[in-house]
């Protein structure tokens, strides 16, 4: 079975006292978004899961008490933008977080860790050129920490658009320059380049366009051979995104792209409901409740070990 944490929110950043308590605990349990009387409850009993799968844009909180799970396989993705405060208001200095980023690199192997440079968003300010000095800036820090770097172009989602009136999409021309240029850096310093559900033509610059959590990317994380039965999360996406334990609305990063949170007040208010100790992110079990267990499936393939 495969742990996904960030889809919705970002647990290491916000949520990491919670999280290893459902590690201790080994059980967690997530509310449906669209039925929000169902609650589906996931065993975390190491031997059962085959990867915890993490997205964050600050792992530092989650470092303390790496150990607890670091003998759980898993796959790290960590966001790191050039953007200011004016984008990510709440974002910690992106200084500490290539610090951070490193620092869990070591622990994990950087087969393990994924950096993504995403959203890529174009304006007055952060213009293509600027996107190329600040890529190359990171690339030179990381090197050696990592070997993926997932980029993707601004979406238009309705909870972006009412977050971030004034952002515009990137132009064709401007998406296949950066692609093009973004390659030639990455080789440079060992970085193969990304996409996922973005334009499969990239794939004529050198991009690799089978998806940023793929089958593939999580069997070189793990070391394991995967027969994957859950259903793709979204048409045309090969990424193995089921089994999210977080929750919309409660990221506090403030991201003005973000697709994940309606608005900052419903965050706020989700906030102060999350209780450390419950097996929910937001608020508590109510008896009105309908609990599904989900029954917990191995995805290794155990007739083909890889090493």
């Amino acid at each position: 079975m495969i742990i996904n944490t960030g889809n919705r929110t970002d647990i290491p950043s916000f949520y990491s006292q919670w999280f290893y308590k459902r590690i201790e605990e080994q059980m967690v349990m997530v509310r449906n978004p669209y039925v929000p009387n169902q609650i589906r409850k996931y065993s975390l009993e190491p031997s059962l899961i085959d990867c915890l799968c993490f997205c964050t844009k600050d792992p530092q909180p989650m470092l303390t008490r790496w150990q607890e799970i670091a003998e759980i396989p898993q796959f790290w993705f960590v966001t790191i933008t050039p953007y200011g405060r004016d984008i990510e208001p709440y974002v910690r200095h992106k200084q500490e977080i290539l610090q951070s980023f490193r620092e869990l690199s070591k622990r994990v192997g950087s087969h393990r860790i994924g950096w993504r440079y995403d959203p890529i968003l174009i304006n007055d300010k952060y213009t293509v050129e600027y996107h190329l000095r600040a890529f190359e800036t990171i690339v030179k820090t990381l090197q050696g920490s990592t070997h993926q770097c997932v980029i993707s172009f601004i979406d238009l989602y309705k909870k972006t658009i009412k977050n971030f009136p004034q952002v515009t999409e990137v132009s064709k021309a401007d998406q296949f320059f950066l692609a093009e240029r973004l390659v030639e850096i990455g080789k440079k310093f060992d970085i193969e380049i990304y996409t996922c559900l973005e334009d499969p033509a990239f794939a004529r610059f050198g991009v690799n366009t089978t998806g940023c959590m793929s089958r593939l990317v999580l069997e070189r994380a793990i070391g394991k051979s995967l027969k994957p039965e859950q259903s793709n999360a979204r048409q045309g996406c090969a990424c193995l995104l089921g089994n999210d334990i977080g929750a919309y609305n409660t990221c506090l990063h403030g991201c003005l792209y973000c697709y994940a949170n309606y608005d900052r007040k419903l965050v706020e208010q989700n906030a102060k409901q999350h209780d450390p100790d419950s097996p929910l992110l937001v608020g508590h079990v109510h008896k009105e409740d309908t609990i599904i267990e989900v029954q917990p499936k191995s995805m290794e393939d155990v007739q083909l070990r890889l090493f």
